[in-house]
């Protein structure tokens, strides 16, 4: 959720928002630390604190919040979820929640562009009511994988918004390519989508950028090093011509293909056969997807894909390896 422009678009909507964020969280609770919710003078709201009893009480103090038009702008929820709300959760969660209105139109408005940017990281001091009073990060404070809500021994507040996309290499735009571009839509990913069939690319998210033309092993090698490489496109020959050069390549964490087991059996057979590393050929992801979940409908199959992404996306993020369980379930009969 953008959180920022979202709070700028509704001050200048509806001339007020508050924010919501899970200052603490201790114990089994719904969302961790740094997780928001936008909420507008209409009683609409994006994001989420984790749903429940909770949600609901932070809903009704920020619209107590929103209505009033003079005294604190911030005010503060401390629950603890069984006793308090009767939630079989045993945790403890401390949510503040932050008035914003016309005369922090700029502050807002600076924080908006800076988001839009890429992922910001602020760091904020509370004046006497408690309320932040929030600056961008100089780079050495802006650590793009730090906590999204990081209190510091001083007292500052260093917050993470927005999250850092990972770069999605998508090759082809068959019922599949279109059921995951969709699927990919809520998710940090920046997605690259590449087909060169006419009227190809339909029903294209925001955070999808199409190509049409040109050599698609060419445009592989133009992504970043870390993106993640899906290949599904109309023609098994460029397939095997994309896995090779992603493969060969060695700098993309996940190389994943569309095919049944003996597409993959083929296609370890050509690549062996050119002398590639055993090592390297089974890095492969093929078939695609998580073996649990078995429905080959283009939509299920990107669920799986998505499940699938995220799983090693989480690894890597937290610099381990991905589980064996998790890898144990990678791929089931994908057929492309």
């Amino acid at each position: 959720m953008p959180t920022w422009p979202t709070i700028e678009r509704l001050i200048a909507a509806q001339g007020a928002a508050a924010l919501v964020t899970v200052a603490q969280a201790q114990g089994s609770s719904p969302r961790e630390a740094g997780a928001r919710m936008v909420v507008a003078p209409d009683g609409s709201f994006t994001g989420t604190v984790g749903g429940g009893a909770l949600e609901w009480s932070a809903l009704a103090e920020a619209q107590s919040l929103l209505a009033r038009r003079a005294g604190p702008r911030i005010a503060r929820l401390d629950k603890a979820l069984g006793p308090d709300l009767g939630q079989c959760c045993g945790g403890r969660v401390l949510l503040t929640i932050e008035r914003f209105g016309a005369a922090d139109r700029a502050a807002v408005a600076a924080l908006a562009r800076a988001e839009r940017e890429g992922g910001l990281t602020t760091v904020a001091t509370a004046d006497r009511d408690g309320r932040l009073t929030r600056a961008v990060a100089r780079p050495d404070q802006a650590q793009s994988r730090g906590a999204a809500y990081d209190v510091q021994p001083d007292g500052r507040v260093v917050e993470r918004f927005g999250d850092e996309a990972t770069p999605f290499y998508l090759f082809g735009a068959g019922h599949v390519g279109r059921a995951l571009s969709l699927a990919l839509a809520p998710l940090p990913f920046a997605v690259t989508w590449i087909d060169a069939r006419p009227g190809a690319f339909v029903n294209v998210p925001d955070n999808v950028t199409c190509i049409g033309d040109g050599d698609p092993v060419e445009m592989l090698a133009r992504a970043p090093d870390g993106a993640f490489i899906a290949v599904m496109t109309h023609s098994h020959a460029l397939d095997l011509d994309l896995v090779i050069a992603a493969l060969k390549a060695n700098r993309f964490p996940y190389v994943g293909l569309i095919g049944s087991a003996t597409k993959r059996a083929r296609f370890t057979a050509a690549m062996r056969k050119i002398g590639m590393e055993q090592a390297v050929v089974e890095s492969l992801v093929c078939p695609i997807g998580l073996t649990a979940i078995a429905d080959k409908a283009p939509a299920a199959i990107a669920a799986s894909v998505v499940a699938q992404v995220l799983i090693r996306r989480d690894a890597l993020r937290s610099r381990a390896a991905p589980s064996r369980d998790a890898d144990t379930t990678e791929g089931n009969a994908r057929h492309g």
